[in-house]
């Protein structure tokens, strides 16, 4: 692979990534499923709801002796939290299992839809980022609210595509573009991706990364669906970077007109 071609690493505080992919390890059917999705994908970090995961041997097998933190950055969530109150609590607790400062923020507003409880989650990211931790916020597709993590040392935001395990793709690809205009840490789109296509206009948008889960482990065969995400954000990304032509109203002739033989 030319130097021209070779995939851009990006970084999260002090981490650093070449795959721009992070699946998630719920729903799938087994652990081994999750691990061969993860493969698949080329993910490089896989996130983990702290509240459903079994850290006890005693009590069972354990997604981490198959996704092993030997091979993937783990990142630990506070999915299922209410209150910020409860994230911050998962979170130290995370902290403590896993050994690692690094937290996928999620306090949820609303059980129906999931949508983030933006003012709990200010709330809890100002208190873990003078806690020490390296904070990656699930937050709504709200621009004035992404800054406001960013601006307090988020060092990545983590914007909805759409409600989460929704599939319906980016349903307001304005605001993703006013916040990736407007914050200067990364922007991993996070929820609502549901199939390759969604992945790739995330990327060509300018999106540094995408999160994902249901739109693997539900489709119907997850190895597949993994690989072809793979190729989404890898074809997004070349391609924003890239840089696509203008659109116009009008054709443009593929060829030029000068020198046209004439018969």
């Amino acid at each position: 692979m030319s130097e021209s071609n070779a995939p851009s690493r990006w970084k999260i505080g002090e981490y650093e990534f070449t795959s721009r992919l992070i699946i998630g390890s719920g729903k799938y059917d087994s652990f081994e499923q999750n691990l061969l999705c993860a493969e698949t994908s080329g993910a490089e970090m896989v996130t983990v709801a702290l509240r459903r995961v079994n850290f006890d041997a005693n009590e069972g097998p354990r997604l981490l002796d198959v996704v092993s933190p030997k091979r993937f950055t783990i990142l630990p969530n506070t999915a299922g939290c209410y209150t910020a109150e409860d994230a911050i609590t998962t979170a130290r607790m995370g902290r403590e299992l896993l050994e690692t400062d690094l937290i996928k923020l999620e306090v949820i507003g609303d059980e129906r839809t999931l949508f983030p409880d933006v003012p709990a989650t200010l709330e809890a990211a100002e208190i873990l980022i003078k806690d020490g931790f390296t904070v990656l916020p699930y937050i709504t597709d709200d621009p004035v609210a992404c800054q406001r993590l960013a601006n307090m040392g988020c060092p990545a935001v983590m914007p909805l595509a759409a409600p989460i395990g929704s599939g319906m793709g980016i349903r307001n690809p304005a605001n993703l573009r006013i916040i990736l205009e407007t914050v200067e840490v990364p922007v991993i789109v996070d929820a609502g991706v549901g199939t390759a296509s969604d992945a790739a206009l995330a990327m060509e948008l300018g999106a540094t990364a995408l999160l994902m889960n249901t739109a693997i482990a539900h489709a119907k065969d997850p190895i597949k669906m993994a690989h072809a995400m793979r190729l989404g954000v890898e074809a997004g990304r070349a391609a924003y970077e890239a840089g696509r032509m203008p659109q116009r109203l009008y054709a443009s002739a593929s060829s030029p007109l000068e020198g046209i033989a004439n018969f």
